[in-house]
């Protein structure tokens, strides 16, 4: 695979942040180095960084997937208000979970976790209004 300064600066990225950017998100901030870069060429960037391994898709269910630099075993929490998906540190169960689906099943490479709910921050905000 050829070298691409586009695709890097996609990783660089996603690997600098704790957001879990969309596409169009991602081609805003790249935009800034790149301003002729197209949304296709970050969608298609984006599919094989995930193919690679090198980025995570999570799917929230609501059409848009969002983004993420950090490959390793960890969870997500959606927000069905605000949108935001967030990190959960919950390895440990991650890795039991995988262990015990594994079992006499075959080997698993993959696996997520997103939790969706309402966020502190918009049931504080809500109960305000």
């Amino acid at each position: 695979m050829n070298y691409s300064r586009q695709r890097e600066s996609i990783k660089q990225y996603l690997m600098s942040t704790h957001e879990h950017p969309t596409a169009e998100v991602v081609y805003q901030h790249v935009r800034e180095e790149y301003p002729k870069i197209s949304l296709g060429t970050v969608y298609r960037n984006l599919t094989l960084l995930v193919e690679l391994g090198e980025a995570k898709k999570i799917s929230t269910g609501d059409g848009t997937d969002h983004f993420d630099g950090d490959t390793s075993a960890h969870s997500h929490y959606y927000c069905r208000c605000c949108k935001r998906v967030m990190d959960l540190d919950i390895t440990p169960s991650i890795e039991q979970i995988l262990a015990a689906s594994s079992a006499g099943l075959g080997t698993v490479e993959n696996a997520n976790l997103i939790f969706t709910g309402i966020c502190k921050d918009c049931i504080i905000n809500n109960q305000k209004q």
